[in-house]
């Protein structure tokens, strides 16, 4: 039986429906607000309650942050404005902090801080928290969802974004695949359109982007794409920058396009075919390392650990996703638009994707350590979760890439010079192939036919019209017979097409495991783009680590009641310590313990020891070794907290004979 391939208009649109449903579920379930850098700490921190006005409120954030004019809000309980608008740098050294400064005579009450910023791999972050001056009130002021990046204008980005993504692989990856294994691909009207139709998506993609930059990282209003002034900040900022350099490589990417497509496929003569073929691989690789860098110089690998390694590791993976996935689709439109292409130009494609995948392994196993840092990172972050899948769509692209490459060796083997051993094989996909198009050119014969027969009547007529010079002048042929006559000839052509296409199997088998092979490569596409907006497994517990230190401060005379997430590292030894002091001042105070797994029910540990110290007075630690009272549950009357002040209470738990770890978290009392 002959194989055969299915339709290129069937496939590409239930390929299209799978790539819109998967990116559309990715979009809706990436956080908005995930990026690089996060909130560490404040003064004054989330909650707590000062006795007189602080001077400033100031945030210290994990990484480097764009902080504008409007970046921090201070917003009294009236919901009028508490701060001076003025922005100040505070950062030293690896600490990354910015304040701004607060009215002179601000009366008690609970303050509202809310903050909007940009970090150093271009991605959005907001935040709020409140703290109180001489006691908490009430306040007219709601605490803002963190959304910044989301909703519509975030939508849109993230669509623009996986489009230039997709776009940037197909032109890269066609180019280099009609240089480097197809060269007389460049004279292919299918291959020219899908390479150019490339170049004009990621140009208007980018320039989507540009505009759609000020709303997704400010009001998140649609309308504000147009706003001249918020264009002209966008433009100086490291993001704006890159996407504008994008542009501009675009231009030299159109000039490599007109080339190729162009001068290239007119030259006969072979040497100068090939001094031009040698002149557009410099230009195009450098053209193209150009626009990968805009990605590397603007968002994660320009950031964290390592950026000078990173950004060049980050533009090589970029080059090797292309010439991998982007050569894959030009192959798959050429090998349905174009069935006589070249087998050496599949073998020849082969080896370059087995190139790619090497280079794609090296970076791709450097950038996971550099962006997830641990083990647990890979199964507890969102980014090592996405990562995880990530390397299993990988997994299953190779497997069907090996599947292609067994089709790509059938196809190169030279064929049997046995004639009985070819004859009967051949003859089946042949007539089969002929009674496939057997309707068509049937169709096709008899209107020809009938055609010609109804042609001689019109012949004779323009014989007698000789002697009528003005019934030869009003005679002009029918336009209907003349399309119908269009048609017969289409569909012989398109029989005849078929015809060729089914009577090779294994060029059958390989369309359809190319096919699969573009299908997994959207989803994995899909998945890396929502993979570059998420923050790093890294930086999220870094930030978690940080955050234990910078939780709220307690309200004095209140009891204290903070959670301390805790790992020691060994079997079972994840969970949280749930503290209560009791009534949380000086004195006297009760103490009580509650160890929890992390799906809330009591862990059984073999000892935790509790200690307090007041840094600014140089008192403690002060130990307490609270009595167990049952399961997960352990106490200590007659705790003594000597005098008022922020005091860091420490945790340690030891989950075995040798696990344990010790978590510290700082409170007001008294």
């Amino acid at each position: 039986m002959t194989t055969t391939a299915p339709r290129l208009g069937t496939a590409v649109a239930r390929l299209l429906i799978l790539a819109a449903a998967l990116l559309g579920t990715l979009l809706a379930g990436a956080a908005p607000a995930s990026a690089h850098a996060a909130l560490t700490g404040s003064d004054p921190r989330d909650g707590a309650v000062v006795a007189t006005a602080p001077k400033e409120v100031n945030l210290t954030f994990s990484e480097q942050v764009a902080m504008s004019a409007d970046s921090i809000r201070v917003l009294d309980p009236a919901g009028r404005r508490a701060d001076t608008g003025e922005i100040r740098d505070l950062c030293s050294g690896a600490v990354v902090r910015y304040g701004v400064g607060l009215r002179a005579g601000l009366p008690d009450g609970t303050y509202t801080v809310a903050w909007q910023t940009v970090s150093a791999d271009s991605h959005p972050i907001a935040g709020a928290f409140t703290f109180s001056i001489g006691a908490p009130s009430t306040t007219s002021v709601a605490l803002p969802e963190p959304n910044a990046g989301g909703g519509l204008v975030g939508a849109l980005y993230g669509i623009a974004r996986y489009l230039s993504y997709a776009s940037f692989a197909v032109l890269v990856g066609g180019g280099a695949f009609v240089l480097a294994c197809w060269p007389r691909g460049a004279g292919v009207r299918p291959v020219q359109r899908t390479v150019v139709r490339a170049w004009l998506t990621l140009t208007v993609a980018t320039l989507a982007m540009l505009l759609l930059r000020n709303p997704y990282t400010g009001s998140g209003e649609l309308s504000d794409a147009f706003d001249l002034a918020g264009l002209k900040s966008v433009l100086e900022t490291k993001t704006g920058a890159a996407l504008t350099s994008r542009l501009l490589l675009l231009g030299a990417a159109a000039l490599f396009v007109a080339v190729l497509f162009g001068s290239y496929t007119r030259r006969t003569d072979p040497k100068e075919r090939k001094d031009l073929a040698y002149g557009l691989g410099l230009g195009g690789t450098v053209v193209a390392a150009g626009i990968a860098g805009t990605w590397a110089l603007a968002e994660h690998a320009s950031t964290g650990i390592q950026p000078g390694i990173a950004m060049p590791v980050d533009i090589l993976h970029l080059l090797a996703v292309a010439a991998w996935l982007g050569g894959l689709t030009v192959l798959l439109v050429a090998l349905y638009r174009a069935p006589s292409v070249e087998r050496s130009a599949v073998e020849r494609f082969s080896k370059v994707a087995f190139g790619s995948v090497l280079v794609l392994a090296a970076t791709g196993l450097y950038q996971s350590w550099r962006q997830v840092g641990s083990w647990s990172a890979l199964t507890d972050t969102r980014y090592g979760q996405l990562l995880l899948v990530k390397i299993g769509l990988l997994a299953v692209l190779l497997g069907i890439a090996w599947v292609s490459r067994r089709w790509t060796q059938r196809l190169a083997d030279p064929a049997p010079t046995d004639p009985e051993a070819t004859s009967e094989p051949a003859a089946e996909p042949e007539a089969e192939a002929e009674a496939e198009a057997k309707t068509e050119t049937e169709t096709a014969s008899e209107a020809e036919a009938t055609s010609e027969t109804e042609a001689e009547p019109e012949a004779t007529s323009e014989t007698d019209t000789e002697a009528d010079p003005q019934t030869a002048s009003e005679a002009e042929p029918d336009p209907e017979r003349a399309a119908q006559l269009a048609r017969q000839r289409a569909a012989v052509a398109t029989a005849r097409r078929k015809r060729e296409r089914d009577a090779d199997p294994e060029r059958s088998g390989l369309r359809r495991s190319v096919l699969t092979e573009a299908a997994v490569a959207v989803v994995l596409l899909a998945v890396t783009t929502v993979l570059t907006s998420t923050e790093p497994g890294r930086t999220e517990e870094e930030a978690g680590r940080t955050g234990s230190t910078a939780g709220s401060a307690a309200v004095p005379d209140r009891p204290v009641d903070i959670r301390l997430p805790f790992d020691t590292g060994g079997v079972d030894g994840k969970g949280v310590v749930r503290l209560s002091l009791d009534p949380g001042r000086t004195g006297a105070n009760a103490l009580h313990l509650f160890v929890e797994r992390p799906n809330g029910k009591p862990l059984d540990v073999p000892e935790v020891k509790v200690a307090f110290t007041l840094e600014a007075k140089d008192v403690g630690p002060l130990p307490v070794a609270p009595d167990r009272i049952q399961t997960g549950h352990w106490s200590a009357s007659g705790v003594q907290i000597p005098m008022p002040g922020e005091w860091k209470i420490q945790v340690t738990v030891r989950t075995s004979d040798i696990d344990q770890t010790t978590i510290d978290k700082n409170v007001k009392i008294g």
